[in-house]
């Protein structure tokens, strides 16, 4: 049974001797145990029994009777339930699941050697049946579950391994300017307005003589206020062609003196004009075209 023991728990001895003695993991029929077995795992706070044939972890008391290297009849299941009432009671801090481990370990161990002291029926086979089997079942699931907590404790774990990163972007508001107009828009619009004028075409008996730089004074007149209007609705149709093209040509001066703000949202979209000159309401403006020097906006169409 000793050598049993030593081969399955202990390593083989070499040639060369130890430079320090090494403290033994536990005493099984005063041999030293001095590693645990490769298929063993025994937890940091393991429950230490001291008997007559064992001194040890109780996990490794176990391991040995289930490896049939110790005799259960040897073992005093009283003394090991008393030492682990006192392992309970002087536990810094209460691990309920080692204890309720241990606590399954020791009635396990009450109920085979209770059954190994009663007799045995033999079964039909003619084999009697070893109540040590059910140990065996019981302490290999046991291992499979253990050692699938521990791959699972390896995995990364949220908060533990690694954390989320957030980053505040400080929120921007876009400064929308408003859309350019093109010429070509602009000679869209003029076009309708004229086709609308030439339903007001009558015949004159006297052409008033009209001024750019006066219908520039006009148009700034009419947008003192500040607001936007409709390109189409600065022109009157009753003033026919020659009205309509010298209040297009007044835009088109106010705008290079940059004194109006001419602005369409998309292509095709209604063009609207504002005034850009409120801030000199209080000086007279001064107006010049090159249109009056040469009285083009007079000229008969």
């Amino acid at each position: 049974m000793n050598s049993e023991l030593a081969h399955d728990a202990n390593p083989p001895a070499t040639s060369a001797p130890p430079q320090q003695q090494e403290m033994p993991l536990a005493v099984v029929h005063g041999q030293p145990v001095l590693q645990i077995p490769q298929d063993l795992y025994i937890p940091p706070d393991a429950l230490e029994v001291i008997l007559d044939a064992f001194e040890g972890p109780l996990d490794l008391l176990l391991y040995l009777i289930r490896r049939q290297n110790l005799d259960i009849l040897d073992i005093p299941v009283a003394e090991i339930t008393r030492q682990y009432v006192d392992y309970i009671n002087v536990m810094q801090e209460l691990r309920f699941e080692l204890a309720a481990e241990y606590l399954v370990m020791a009635a396990i161990l009450a109920e085979i050697k209770s059954r190994m002291l009663l007799p045995r029926p033999p079964s039909q086979e003619g084999e009697e049946n070893d109540p040590r089997a059910e140990l065996v079942r019981r302490l290999q699931e046991y291992e499979r579950f253990k050692q699938a907590a521990e791959d699972l404790d390896t995995l990364p774990r949220m908060g533990r391994d690694s954390a989320p990163v957030q980053a505040h972007l400080p929120e921007r508001a876009a400064v929308k300017l408003p859309p350019p107009v093109e010429l070509k828009e602009m000679l869209m619009a003029l076009y309708d307005v004229l086709k609308r004028a030439e339903l007001f075409t009558g015949h004159a008996i006297k052409r008033e003589a009209l001024s750019v730089r006066q219908r520039m004074g006009d148009v700034l007149s009419r947008l003192d206020d500040g607001k936007f209007y409709r390109f189409e609705s600065l022109f009157t149709a009753e003033e026919g062609k020659l009205g309509v093209l010298v209040t297009f040509l007044a835009l088109l001066e106010l705008a290079k003196e940059q004194l109006l703000d001419i602005v369409q949202e998309a292509p095709l979209a209604p063009i609207y004009v504002k005034s850009l000159a409120l801030g000199n309401t209080n000086a007279p403006l001064q107006f010049s075209s090159e249109f009056d020097d040469t009285d083009a906006a007079n000229e008969p169409i």
